[in-house]
């Protein structure tokens, strides 16, 4: 797949456009990312957790290996999905899921939001194939790590029909979580299309 792509070619819709990001994206896609993790999360932009949504470019545009989509419907930015070389550590990942990856060789998808308004209409999916394909063009990766919070109304389902689940916090005891932390975050392994 090209870096731009009208969502009617990816998922048979009308009036979006995926493509990868560029420096004049940022704004926008900080918007998205910001209004989700505070509408959707309930807890808010915590540094901890969050610092690459206030700095786009260094973590997703400036590295060679790493990128970030958006779809666009007219002019705006409504959804986004990253892409970063990044290995889940343990901690604050428990360690079973750090030891199912390779350092150095996986890919990790973060910041795969789609405002409200803009849901189920396969945008998130699109997105998601966009980064596959882009994960899938790099000789470095041989895995694909995702975490995803399962308050978000039909997160847990829809990564499920794309790979597989490693570890759920939400029955598992992760050594490394604290009682008192926001999250119910469930690991997983995507496939990458070869």
């Amino acid at each position: 797949m090209s870096s731009t792509a009208t969502a009617d070619q990816l998922r048979g819709l009308s009036g979006y456009v995926v493509r990868q990001a560029e420096p004049g994206d940022i704004a926008g896609a900080r918007s998205v990312m910001l209004d989700t993790v505070y509408r959707d999360f309930g807890h808010g932009y915590l540094p901890r957790w969050h610092s690459d949504i206030i700095d786009l470019d260094s973590f997703y545009l400036a590295p060679e290996d790493n990128t970030l989509f958006v779809a666009e419907r007219d002019g705006a930015v409504v959804a986004t999905a990253g892409v970063r070389g990044q290995t889940p550590a343990s901690p604050p990942h428990p360690a079973l899921v750090a030891a199912a990856f390779e350092e150095g060789r996986t890919a990790s998808l973060y910041r795969v939001y789609v405002r409200p308004e803009h849901r189920r209409r396969g945008l998130a999916g699109a997105l998601v194939d966009a980064c596959l394909g882009f994960i899938a063009s790099r000789d470095r990766y041989t895995g694909v790590y995702l975490h995803t919070d399962a308050r978000t109304p039909g997160a847990v389902e829809f990564w499920s029909g794309r790979g597989d689940v490693l570890f759920d916090e939400r029955s598992a005891v992760n050594e490394h979580l604290h009682t008192d932390e926001p999250f119910e975050t469930v690991h997983f392994r995507l496939r990458i299309p070869r």
